[in-house]
């Protein structure tokens, strides 16, 4: 029966290439080298083994260490961030070195991704994830876009506009129909990721701004993961509860909540809601092809308001460079990198050209019409 809903609801398949404002010319590509894949060079994990490169010396020598005896992945972003303006000038000096370094890194895994044929022409990459919600990969992103163009790439790179853990749910909306918005103010919204799920409500403002670019989570509810360590069905369970609450308190607060739940993930997933590979950080076994998250959110939640429920899911890295849609209108071809556990990555192309051909198609047709109407009345003078 679930599968039947799915199947009949009218939106576009799972991890569809075709969505509404854009197509996904690519996603989670995963590019290697000598050494392995090349996102493991670019993640939150390579930023902080460079760090602690740069400090070793300095504690062989004489064991003084201006970032203190904490390992690096023990090190918050906020105590990095203040570590680049304190009045420790190596401290800073090491954060400082370790951001050059990465950006190098960056810059190098960026050039590869620009060499590909899905990501010929790309015009603006939005980096977002994790380490993008500090002064710390700001300063890394900045760093590696100047990289880039002193090396002849002709590409901006710039961080995400929503706060991170924002932009994926956000980026669901782009998942959806339209239509949907016309009568409804909100839909539910899935992150999951391979440490927290997130799930929230999020507010379309789509009277405000028909293009999206007002949205905002209205209420979300994080749920650690990595630390309950659960069984797949006991994840399943709780996504499950969350989403029943959220509910309930979207009608108490008398949002319009749309029967539309939009969900990201790792991974490849399939037109058919299942997941081809990449979800290896997720609780139990998520890539089983007896295992179908969207099926099972429908028949746990049949039902929103008076209509059937709705269910889209897509990459994680798709979701987020999604949420990008209407600040990206002035380029044609843009992707999105995450920088998070690892690097996700999609590449998208707007369809604004379909628009414009619909347009000079017309004024073409305008134009003729134009030149039988005069055509006719010269003839008319002549008679």
């Amino acid at each position: 029966m679930a599968e039947d809903v799915i199947t009949t609801t009218g939106i576009a398949h799972h991890g569809a290439a075709r969505l509404p404002s854009v197509d996904v010319d690519s996603f989670n590509i995963e590019l290697k080298d000598d050494d392995g894949f090349l996102g493991d060079r670019a993640s939150k994990g390579a930023f902080r083994k460079m760090l602690d490169s740069l400090r070793k010396p300095l504690k062989k020598k004489n064991g003084d260490d201006p970032l203190g005896s904490k390992p690096a992945e023990e090190i918050s972003k906020t105590a990095l961030d203040e570590a680049l303006v304190g009045d420790d000038i190596h401290a800073a000096a090491l954060v400082h070195g370790a951001i050059e370094e990465f950006a190098h890194e960056l810059a190098y895994v960026t050039q590869r991704f620009l060499k590909t044929k899905a990501w010929a022409d790309t015009e603006r990459i939005v980096v977002g994830g994790g380490f993008r919600e500090s002064r710390v990969g700001e300063l890394a992103i900045a760093r590696t876009d100047v990289i880039l163009k002193n090396e002849g790439f002709e590409v901006d790179l710039v961080p995400i506009r929503f706060h991170p853990d924002d932009a994926g749910l956000i980026g669901c909306l782009h998942l959806a129909p339209s239509w949907i918005f016309e009568a409804h103010d909100s839909i539910l919204a899935v992150d999951i990721g391979g440490t927290n799920i997130r799930c929230g409500v999020v507010e379309t403002r789509w009277k405000k701004a028909s293009d999206l670019s007002k949205a905002v989570v209205w209420k979300s509810e994080l749920w650690r993961h990595a630390d309950d360590e659960p069984t797949r069905e006991g994840a399943v369970k709780r996504l499950v509860k969350m989403l029943k609450g959220l509910i309930e308190e979207a009608d108490a607060e008398g949002l319009k909540l749309a029967p539309f739940i939009g969900i990201a993930c790792p991974g490849v997933i399939n037109d058919d809601g299942s997941i081809e590979k990449g979800a290896q950080n997720l609780p139990g076994n998520w890539e089983s092809s007896k295992f179908n998250l969207p099926a099972s959110l429908v028949e746990a939640i049949p039902m929103i308001g008076d209509h059937d429920t709705a269910v889209l899911m897509h990459n994680d890295g798709v979701a987020q460079g999604l949420s990008e849609v209407p600040f990206m209108q002035d380029v044609e071809r843009w992707g999105v990198l995450t920088i998070g556990t690892g690097l996700g990555n999609a590449r998208f192309t707007n369809r604004r050209r379909e628009k414009n051909k619909d347009k000079d198609d017309k004024n073409d047709k305008d134009d003729k019409n134009d030149k039988d109407e005069k055509k006719d009345k010269d003839r008319k003078s002549k008679d």
